[in-house]
């Protein structure tokens, strides 16, 4: 990976890769979870929680079969190991439960794949007459002829545990990579008398492993088009579906318009005809119906109400709830603020923690200055209130029902109901001032 994060930490949909495998195991509801860890095992324990894992340490790196071993003293001695992969992130829980469903009591199953070029993998070796998988070869131990087989092996099994107590202990590192192979087993299931079922997953992206940031990045693109198909199915419309990325979860109501290059992180929920402006960022959101968000709008943590209009090039920081009809326009920050229904801060303004009523209008450069350098207050501002450009309220403060601010003032003290307040200084000329001017070298 080129890389000192370890690789199952590698993110896919904002995901770290090892998490993507351990959630659809849980959706198999399995008596425990074992994740052996080898590299960087501190910062995976680190990253990745769960009170129901358990963690297994493999000091040296001497092959899948030697990895099992290790948790080995884990398994119970009855029921059956489904083995899974940290780096291979997208097998769907449906065929993990397919592979479950064609072992027997006592069988064990292999998950396989039909691929046009499986150069590097090993391959199922078949009985020419019963056509019953008989054992598994790596590519580097394959023969010429052996080599040209097509259909793989994944690395994903189902082992009887009672077998796996004993075949485990009896493995060999004879071969090319004097590793611990956990696919001999096979040949050991098949000299016991045992069947070796199989299927096939209906995807070949879902067997794909990740060795560098190349095969990432291809299977970051599968699964956003993955992401893209089941949205269009459900009716949203989506500009370009090759440029939109889901990382976390995307609910979309009826006639849902989401231009390019969107990125939604999280939970988010968009109502009914909500639409979506190009190079818009939306983490753990919901937005109301009939809401538009302009293009290059950032939005986290918050609430927007119905029919509200939000940039372009606006900032919704966490803690925001947007009652309906309100407008946040271009270059506006909002921050930990409720604003009431029909309210308005068009441009280039800052809100943070403040509450503000309905109908109020915020003109252009206004700040809610909230912060002393050491301690946050609140700014509260009342129904009606009409505040002119370039104000700064200085919070705690209170900006009373009706109130009208003159352009350009500064408000340290709660104003009166329906008043005009301002604060300026005398407009004053200074006879033959003159400009600086810069020295000359």
């Amino acid at each position: 990976m080129q890389s000192a994060l370890p690789k199952v930490l590698h993110t896919l949909a904002g995901v770290p890769l090892l998490e993507h495998v351990i959630h659809v195991a849980r959706m198999l509801s399995p008596d425990r979870i074992c994740v052996v860890v080898g590299h960087g095992s501190d910062k995976v324990k680190q990253l990745i929680a769960g009170n129901d894992l358990i963690w297994v340490s493999q000091e040296q790196q001497l092959g899948t079969g030697h990895a099992l071993m290790q948790a080995l003293p884990q398994l119970s001695a009855d029921g059956f190991t489904l083995v899974l992969y940290g780096d291979v992130p997208l097998v769907r829980v449906q065929t993990l439960q397919q592979l479950i469903g064609v072992s027997g009591e006592k069988d064990c199953a292999l998950l396989t794949a039909i691929i046009d070029n499986p150069f590097g993998y090993g391959r199922i070796l078949r009985d020419l007459e019963t056509n019953e998988i008989v054992a598994i070869v790596e590519q580097k131990d394959a023969t010429a002829e052996q080599q040209k087989i097509e259909e793989i092996n994944t690395g994903i099994m189902l082992i009887p545990n009672q077998y796996l107590h004993r075949w485990l202990p009896k493995l060999e590192n004879q071969n090319s990579q004097h590793e611990y192979y956990l696919t001999d087993i096979i040949a050991m299931a098949v000299k016991d008398g045992l069947q070796v079922a199989s299927t096939q997953a209906k995807n070949f992206w879902e067997v794909m492993g990740v060795n560098n940031k190349h095969q990432l990045a291809e299977l970051e693109r599968i699964y956003q088009k993955n992401c893209a198909d089941k949205l269009l199915e459900n009716g949203v419309s989506l500009r370009d579906p090759n440029r939109i990325d889901i990382r976390g979860e995307l609910a979309c109501g009826s006639d849902v318009e989401i231009d390019i290059n969107c990125i939604f992180e999280g939970i988010v929920k968009l109502g009914n005809s909500v639409r979506v402006g190009a190079h818009c960022m939306l983490k753990n959101v919901t937005v109301a119906p009939g809401s538009i968000i302009h293009p290059f709008s950032l939005i986290e943590d918050s609430e927007i109400g119905e029919d509200c209009k939000i940039g372009p090039y606006a900032r919704i920081r966490p803690g925001t709830r947007l009652a309906k009809k309100v407008h946040i326009g271009n270059f506006v920050e909002v921050k930990n603020s409720q604003i009431a229904a029909a309210s308005k801060a068009n441009h280039l303004s800052y809100i943070g923690d403040s509450t503000v009523g309905e109908n109020v209008n915020i003109g252009a450069g206004t700040i809610t200055c909230n912060y002393d350098g050491a301690n946050k207050y609140r700014t509260i501002i009342e129904d009606d209130v009409f505040i002119g450009s370039d104000t700064q309220l200085i919070a705690p403060v209170k900006i009373a029902k009706g109130s009208t601010i003159g352009a350009g003032s500064t408000i340290t003290k709660e104003t009166p109901e329906n008043q005009l307040t301002l604060s300026r200084s005398k407009q004053i000329t200074i006879a033959g001032w003159k400009r600086p001017q810069k020295s000359k070298a």
